[in-house]
This record gives C-alpha cells, structure tokens and sequence, in this order.
C-alpha cells in the first residue's frame, strides 16, 4: 500500500502550482446563533446608512437579521409562514427588502404576498398584492430558467413589475402587474402575447422609471420544442407594455445563425440586448450578440456579433482539442451575472449547466437512480461602452452545487468561489477548478485585470476554519460579504 501511495503524492505535488494570498483586505464578523435552523439565503441589502439586512428561508419561517457596519448583529425577526406559502422572489431598493411568497389557497387558487423588510428600523409587514387563478399543475412563475425572470424594479426604485404566466388549457397568455413601491398601491396591470396557437416562454424582464414594462422571450413557431428539422423553432421578440399599449418587435439577426439566449441590460438608460449566437444549434455557442434598442420606435438600432474569442477555448481545452472544439462550438452555457463598471464596460458571466442520471448500486440490496446537477465551466466575457467584445476568458471547472459569486473592483473582476485545497495545473497550462473526493477545500479569488490577463489567489484554506458560501454574497459600497454555511453557528466573511 506504502509503494501505491507514493507517486500518487510525488505527482500531486508535481502538478499542484503555487498561489498567492488574495491581495483584498479579510475580515469575519462575530459569531451568532439562530433559534431557528435555516441554511437558505434569500436575499442581502445594505442600507443607505449602511446597515445590511439578510433574508433567510425555513420550512416554516422566514428570519430577517439586521446587522451594523461591523457586523454584529442588531436585530432578529422571525416570521411565521403558513404552511402553503413559499418563496417565489424578491426584490431591494434603499432601506427596504421585499421577499414575494406565494399561497396555495386552493388547487386552483393562488395570493401573491409581498413581505417588506426594513433594516432602518427593523419593521415588517405583509400584503396581499393580488389573487390569481392556475390550471393543475400550472406554475404561475416561469421556472425553467436560471435566473430570476418574474420580478423587476425600476432604476430609481419607484416602481416594480410581477409577470405571471396565465397558461390555460387551450390559450397561452401573460400578465404584467405594475406597482410603487412606496405603497404598494397597483399602477397597471396588462396581459400580453395572447395567443391559441403560439406558446411564448419568458426570458427577461425590465421596467424604466416611467412604468414602462420591456418583457423579452422566445415565440415558439409549433408546438414547444426548441429545434426543429436541426433548426430553431422560435423567435426572439420583444415587447414593451404601459397602461394604454402594447408593442412586440421581433428581435433578429441573421437567418443562417441561431440565437440560443438573450438578456437585457439597461446601461445609462440605453436597452441592449446581450447574448449568443450560433451557427449550428439552439443549444450551441459560437459567439456573442449585442442588440441596440431605440425604445420610443421599439426599432432595433444596431446589431453586433463577435465570435468567441481564442482564450475561451484554451482556459478550457488542450491546444489541439481547442482548435476542433471550435468549430463545434459550446454547449449548455446559461448567464448568471451582468455587471457594469463605472467606464461603462459590460462583464458577462455564464457558467455551463446540465443535469445527468446515475445509477447507484447498494450491491444485494438493488440500486437507486440518482440525479447530478452540475455546475462546471465559467465563461467570462467584457464588453466596452461601445458595445464591442474587448477579450473573453474561461474558468475550468467543475461543481455539483451554486458556487460562486462575482463583482468589480478597481477596474478588475473578481470570482470568488470554493475548490479544491490546491489548484491543479495541467501539463498544457491550464488551470482546473475543482475538489477530489477525499480533499479538503480552499476558498479562493480568480482576478481578471483589465486586459482579461488572470490570477488565481487563495482566500483561505477552509480547513479548521469557517466554511463560506459565495453564491449567496453581495458587493455593496465595495465590500463583497458572504454569511458562512451550517444551520447552527453563522458567521460573514467581507472582502474589500
């Protein structure tokens, strides 16, 4: 066993390659304690005067903690649901938190509440916002996609926007419901892509400071399929809604490529359309699109495709795998994060996810089918105030579960996410993210400067310390904070 052992040890030490400390500042708040256990963040918000306010979900609870600048924790409510109710979404602006839930009132009947948090002085309260009725086993929230595509608040905070989705058994409809946020009172409320014969699935949603809703997704030719005949079966529309009108413009590029997604980015108050593009498949990447959007005409303005460029494919492939891979393209890459710096660059995160079965043997006694979520590849992608692809890069990885987290600071991206202890540098190069079974883990900071050069710092080794969950972070006034894993004993992290 001793002769086994030995160069597997001699080669992991071959391979493993040097990290330097993260060059942010560290601090860990103090430790506290919940009543009641609850692993899932909802929501985190600072307040104008700086306090931060978290949101957590339980079977039967939600807890809203307020904490000071140095985190220690001011104040703990904790807010019984009924049993029916479940989180569906949330939203924040200024000092206040609003977590949407949703109440099974019947089969067939639903209420919308909003919770609303304030961290200033702690306060809750509940409202019913409105009822709502749902054929069986009808969703009133799209769920297929990664991100949250129901809810929207305005840039100045005076409005927000529900979407539901009214499919019936033989029609196909959706709602808008828009609201000031200052009294919940109901601004409007529109239906739109009515349709018998055409199903529509929702991809994004926005809504300006003046009420006006911009609601993006796909309008499916027959039936619900993504291809057909090895082509899309859709079309990207978009459409914007007010209180007196409804417009759809029809979002296309080239009929020889395929859009496989869009996302909307408001950016001084310019809507462009951000996503990727394809030559081959709906569910296949060769490049990026960016779509210049006149609101007033509802005119698309200008069009822009880039290809993905080389970088992407070496962070994620050997030199000769990369160049085949190219003309394959990617597959499975969905955007998790948007992110604006101050000169106007735009950096676009999309991490590749697909769900696989596997069968689990337990010997004499059969086996089971288990399903794996995986969470692997990073896509990073910066885009200037013009519009135009300035250098792309990729994070090789692999998880099981959410696990990172992004924000600019001072002109660089940081990703903030746990792997294995030590980093693993390939023969060719590259650098894997990931954790073998029996290791132990580190928390790290994967920095892109500003010409997309990349740097792979160590946060800490999360042995014997306090395990942090960056998926759940927010960045505020330049101050990343996490809260740490485990229903007992809590804790945050900040970098700064």
């Amino acid at each position: 066993m001793k002769c086994f052992l030995l160069p597997i040890v001699f080669f992991s030490m071959f391979v493993c390659f040097s990290q330097e400390q993260t060059k942010l500042k560290i601090l860990e708040s103090p430790e506290f304690y919940d009543d009641v256990k609850s692993n899932e963040v909802i929501s985190m918000h600072t307040s104008e005067s700086g306090l931060i306010g978290i949101v957590r979900n339980s079977k039967k609870h939600l807890l809203f903690d307020i904490f000071n600048e140095s985190l220690g924790r001011i104040k703990n409510v904790t807010i019984e649901t009924d049993r029916d109710e479940n989180y569906c979404g949330y939203l924040s602006f200024d000092n206040v938190m609003k977590i949407f839930t949703v109440f099974e009132l019947t089969k067939k009947d639903r209420i919308v509440y909003c919770h609303e948090f304030n961290i200033n002085d702690g306060s809750h309260k509940k409202t019913e916002l409105f009822k709502a009725e749902v054929e069986k086993n009808q969703s009133l929230f799209s769920g297929s996609n990664k991100r949250q595509t129901g809810f929207a608040m305005s840039p100045n905070g005076d409005y927000f926007v529900i979407s539901t989705d009214d499919i019936k058994k033989n029609a196909n409809s959706y709602t808008v419901r828009v609201y000031k946020s200052s009294d919940l009172s109901l601004v409007y409320q529109k239906a739109y892509q009515e349709n018998v014969e055409k199903f529509y699935q929702p991809n994004d949603l926005f809504i300006d400071n003046s009420a006006n809703v911009f609601a993006l997704g796909k309008l499916f030719l027959e039936g619900r399929s993504q291809k057909k005949d090895g082509k899309a079966n859709y079309d990207f529309v978009l459409n914007k809604l007010t209180e007196t009108s409804s417009k759809t413009t029809p979002v296309n590029f080239n009929t020889n490529e395929h859009i496989s997604s869009l996302i909307i980015s408001n950016s001084n108050g310019q809507i462009r359309l951000l996503g990727f593009y394809s030559e081959k498949n709906v569910s296949a990447i060769k490049g990026t699109l960016v779509f210049n959007v006149d609101t007033e005409s509802m005119q698309i303005t200008q069009s822009k495709a880039f290809k993905l460029p080389e970088n992407v494919y070496k962070d994620l492939y050997s030199e000769t795998v990369a160049d085949r891979k190219k003309d394959q393209e990617l597959s499975s890459f969905y955007v998790d994060y948007l992110i604006e710096d101050k000169e106007g660059n735009t950096y676009l995160l999309a991490e590749e996810f697909y769900v696989t079965t596997v069968y689990v043997s337990m010997g004499m006694n059969g086996g089971y089918w288990q399903t794996v979520y995986h969470y692997d590849d990073v896509m990073v992608l910066k885009l200037n105030a013009q519009g135009d692809l300035e250098w792309g890069r990729s994070i090789f990885k692999r998880a099981t579960a959410p696990s990172y987290n992004a924000f600019v600071k001072n002109g660089e991206l940081h990703v903030i996410l746990n792997s294995g202890k030590n980093l693993v540098e390939k023969e060719d190069g590259r650098v894997k993210v990931s954790k073998g079974l029996f290791e132990s883990s580190s928390l790290y900071d994967i920095v892109f400067n500003s010409k997309g050069e990349t740097t792979y710092s160590k946060i800490q080794d999360n042995k014997n310390n306090t395990f942090y969950l960056p998926f759940y972070g927010i960045f505020n006034d330049e101050r990343f904070i996490t809260i740490s894993d485990g229903s007992g004993k809590k804790q945050f992290l900040i970098l700064e």
